[in-house]
């Protein structure tokens, strides 16, 4: 092959890249080769020298989430039937198949309180995007308005996808910690195809979408609203029930793990009347000649069904197995179960910012269970990091490693039904380290216990209503 193209070495063919990145010979000094026990004895030690968050307590949000995922959910998307059959793109595919993703996007729109739900997307920042893209072409308008309150990865990828399609997009920064909703409508004009937001937000914050909704009607642009935790739409107001168009987002928080950022779940949703334009595929359930019941691909617009140029989306790959295991995580969960989750989600979290030391301060409005700490200055935050790395504690992400524009003294901590009374008081008693000399004094530990008891026993006969905003 080498005299065939004319090359004499095959390192001739990646003289592209600078020499200062190649592998020189003998340089990777590789052991001597191992039996397999002996193979497996030294990763399995190696293995048990990481810290994960199931062997730590964990304060990681941002879009990714520390829930419980019952054994059932592993075991299901293990068998053959499902672990294999990939993704739906064909229209004899299985029945069981089929049905699975129907009743995934049942429980999806149900949840969303949206009218359908496609059979899901790769993750969610590709789900914003391709909802750019949607409103583009049901409004016939290039200019998209975004807030700057939407997950920084979520943004990233709608601008790349909208700047290469020659559109505009306008991202509208935010002075706190929040969703400035006055001024992203301020923004939108008639020229703009939607305004996206995200719901909560970012920084966990949770407000009212009626604004946003009047600016659209206003206006004619859609409304598309983002979210990264679908756990909190047990426990406040879903966006489709403010009238959102498009509601899309992150599908990990039912039944996925962390997975060091994947596979997840992209989630997608609109009202009805924009069904045709949306991208992916929808599953249907009919009845055959004989008037059985039975399931079928009821609107396939990707390119591998349909002509490249009319399809609504080229990339909109599919996730089937993590569509089964998010459907088996809500049947098992139900409506009290997913309820349950954002109760002590929202609990673990005001009992955290209620017993905040007074040289803390927590973002300021409603949250569900994420918001940002912010400390005196960067050496702070610092040093208390440090010492809850030491202590296995995953103790939240330095704001500025994924906002460029945030200053480097912040926190973005997160809450889970995984963060326990005892992660908490570690957490406060790590924070008072971190400032002062001495340690947390008995009777601060004592009323942190007390909050989190008052929480827990009062929090499951509050009034869902409690929550709305």
């Amino acid at each position: 092959m080498l005299d065939t193209i004319g090359v004499s070495d095959m390192r001739e063919l990646f003289t592209d890249i600078p020499a200062s990145f190649h592998h020189k010979p003998g340089s990777l000094d590789l052991p001597d080769a191992l039996s397999e026990a002996a193979i497996v004895r030294k990763f399995t030690r190696a293995s048990e020298r990481n810290h994960h968050a199931g062997n730590s307590r964990c304060f990681l949000g941002g879009g990714t989430y520390h829930h419980f995922i019952p054994a059932v959910v592993d075991y299901v998307i293990s068998r053959g039937e499902f672990l294999t059959a990939y993704t739906p793109y064909q229209p004899e595919i299985a029945q069981g198949t089929l049905q699975t993703l129907f009743e995934f996007q049942t429980m999806i729109a149900r949840l969303l309180g949206t009218d359908v739900s496609n059979a899901s997307m790769y993750d969610a920042a590709t789900s914003v995007a391709e909802a750019a893209l949607m409103a583009r072409r049901v409004k016939r308008r290039d200019r998209v308005v975004i807030a700057g309150s939407v997950n920084p990865r979520y943004r990233a990828v709608t601008r790349n996808y909208i700047f290469h399609l020659g559109g505009e997009i306008i991202i509208v920064d935010n002075d706190s910690f929040s969703t400035d909703v006055e001024k992203v409508c301020a923004t939108v004009d008639e020229a703009t195809a939607c305004i996206i937001v995200q719901y909560p937000d970012f920084y966990g914050s949770v407000y009212d979408l009626a604004e946003i909704r009047r600016k659209c009607d206003e206006t004619g642009a859609l409304m598309v609203v983002a979210f990264s935790d679908a756990t909190a739409f047990s426990l406040i107001r879903p966006p489709g029930e403010y009238g959102a168009d498009i509601v899309v987002g992150s599908g990990q928080a039912l039944g996925i793990p962390m997975g060091f950022g994947g596979p997840h779940l992209g989630l997608f949703t609109c009202t009805q009347k924009f069904l045709r334009q949306m991208p992916g595929r929808v599953c249907g359930m009919t009845t055959d000649a004989n008037g059985k019941r039975g399931f079928v691909l009821t609107l396939s617009t990707r390119e591998q069904h349909i002509r490249r140029e009319k399809a609504t989306s080229n990339i909109c790959s599919n996730q089937g197995l993590m569509c089964t295991a998010t459907a088996t995580y809500m049947s098992l969960m139900g409506d009290a179960g997913l309820k349950t989750v954002a109760e002590h989600s929202a609990a673990a979290l005001q009992m955290l910012v209620s017993n905040l030391p007074a040289c803390i301060q927590a973002a300021d409005g409603a949250h569900y269970n994420e918001t940002v700490l912010s400390f005196k200055d960067r050496s702070h935050r610092d040093t208390f990091l440090a010492r809850a790395g030491a202590e296995h504690i995953f103790a939240g992400i330095p704001l500025d490693k994924l906002d460029g524009s945030a200053e480097s003294r912040h926190l973005l901590v997160a809450t889970t039904e995984m963060t326990e009374a005892e992660d908490v008081g570690r957490y406060l008693k790590l924070l008072e380290s971190a400032q002062l000399p001495s340690q947390t004094t008995p009777a601060h530990l004592v009323s942190c216990m007390r909050s989190l008891f008052f929480l827990s026993m009062h929090m499951r006969n509050r009034p869902v209503s409690a929550f709305r905003v």
